[in-house]
């Protein structure tokens, strides 16, 4: 605890309350995320882990609490000049990448840069062509569309936007749900190298073991509209059943035996 009490607390949570009419997704959480580590976020189906990365930036105003990002709520007018402050400094990938289906990746790369700058439309170009390289893609990928894309470039095309402002905090939501299990491991490998080149603060939603071990510092567990954090081996000595059946049922054991046969 008293090496946690020197980190920077980038992302601070306090009695978040989020409700869908009577129905009580999280029942006052707290949170800190510090700076430079890589959270994982897990759950069962409809423990509210997107609902609970959208309430961090914003797109979901919660019943009560409060979250802070670098020091700023995030609950106030999306549209003021503070909180456009805090959107530059953070990017995200949403599930499927969520790219503009009429832009090439180029221009989608681009968006970020049109909505908080005034950069030349050379400049922007060259910061297109930068970023793809960064995520392992092609220049030539610039001028596709994402229908000409396979999932797994669809995502590299997805962060590449994400980082196109230079984040200091990246949100990644489902990073590899719908890749097969090759591409998968090679996005939690480009995850965790530009973590540590870029010196990121990763919030990472997922149901993936493999992700979680692979790029994860702690984790956070929604389970029963509260959050219970730790490390892998301190989750697996929980007495929640939920928290016992993911990291140590079936698939859990497997992913511990392949990591430890490695």
């Amino acid at each position: 605890m008293a090496e946690q009490a020197k980190k920077e607390v980038v992302i601070q949570v306090r009695g978040l309350v989020n409700a869908f009419g009577s129905k009580v997704i999280h029942d006052h959480i707290d949170l800190d995320v510090y700076r430079g580590e890589v959270l994982g976020v897990v759950g069962g189906s409809g423990s509210g882990k997107s609902v609970l990365l959208r309430s961090i930036i914003g797109l979901i105003r919660p019943q009560a609490g409060t979250v802070d990002v670098f020091g700023q709520p995030t609950s106030g007018d999306i549209e003021s000049p503070a909180m456009r402050e805090l959107e530059m400094r953070w990017g995200v990938l949403f599930q499927e990448g969520a790219l503009f289906s009429s832009q090439t990746v180029a221009e989608n790369i681009q968006v970020p840069l049109r909505e908080y700058t005034s950069m030349s439309q050379e400049l922007m170009d060259e910061i297109a062509c930068m970023k793809l390289g960064m995520v392992g893609l092609a220049a030539d990928a610039g001028a596709k569309y994402p229908s000409e894309l396979s999932g797994g470039m669809k995502k590299r095309a997805g962060l590449a936007r994400a980082l196109a402002l230079d984040p200091e905090l990246l949100f990644l939501d489902e990073p590899t749900a719908g890749l097969d299990p090759i591409s998968a491991n090679q996005f939690d490998e480009l995850i965790k190298q530009l973590q540590k080149i870029l010196g990121l603060t990763v919030f990472l939603v997922t149901h993936d073991l493999d992700s979680l071990r692979a790029v994860t510092d702690r984790i956070a567990v929604l389970v029963n509209k509260k959050l219970v954090i730790g490390t892998i081996s301190e989750l697996r000595q929980n007495k929640d059943p939920w928290i016992q059946d993911y990291f140590s049922g079936v698939r859990g054991r497997a992913a511990l035996a392949s990591e430890e046969a490695h």
